[in-house]
């Protein structure tokens, strides 16, 4: 069985909008602040290319859909400008969307939930300004449909392995639920590559 307590690199994708992406997100940050010695990535992945009917053209190159990448384009600039702050700017900005029921697009949902997390929402919109974000939220979501065929959120991607996981529940601050709950996906990602799909018939309330 692979020891997921040790040093494990991974990453797992992100749309804001997406209710099992916070669930899966909230777990890995949730046994990072324990200290669990994962090295993660935290890649975009957008739904609104992902529902792109073939043959149309691709939400990047529509000015007018540019809106609703705005968010996960801001988290790649928390990520990658300000990452000590990252962790809490992304379950601020999860929180905005499924717990304030906040509209994503809207720039100044986005600005309150960086401001919640110590970030500068006029130094993140000013990078988002500039474009690059919006670029790289591109690269990194065709390289992930090219190099691991994802479709959707959240999806964990261990070496050349991945896997689109629904998780039904949060941590809640339970981070020993955290590891927990993470350390068996990445078992079952490497440990059971003829387990395809697992679905409970009913969901327990």
């Amino acid at each position: 069985m692979t020891d997921t307590h040790a040093d494990v690199t991974f990453s797992v994708n992100f749309d804001y909008r997406c209710p099992f992406a916070r669930n899966a997100n909230e777990h890995v940050i949730a046994a990072l602040d324990a200290g669990v010695p994962w090295e993660v990535r935290f890649v975009p992945l957008s739904l609104s290319q992902a529902h792109v009917a073939e043959g149309e053209p691709p939400v990047w190159e529509l000015p007018e859909k540019r809106d609703e990448l705005t968010a996960i384009a801001a988290g790649v600039v928390v990520r990658d400008r300000f990452p000590d702050l990252f962790r809490a700017a992304h379950v601020a900005l999860f929180a905005a969307r499924h717990d304030e029921a906040g509209d994503l697009r809207d720039p100044g949902v986005v600005r309150r939930a960086l401001e919640r997390s110590h970030v500068d929402p006029d130094a993140v919109f000013s990078e988002l300004d500039a474009g690059w974000p919006y670029a790289v939220v591109r690269d990194e979501h065709e390289r992930s449909v090219a190099e691991h065929q994802v479709f959707g959120v959240p999806t964990f991607v261990l070496d050349d392995r991945a896997a689109f996981v629904r998780i039904m529940t949060r941590p809640l601050g339970d981070q020993k639920v955290a590891e927990r709950t993470v350390s068996r996906v990445l078992e079952l990602l490497v440990d059971a590559p003829e387990l395809n799909e697992f679905k409970h018939t009913t969901i327990s309330r």
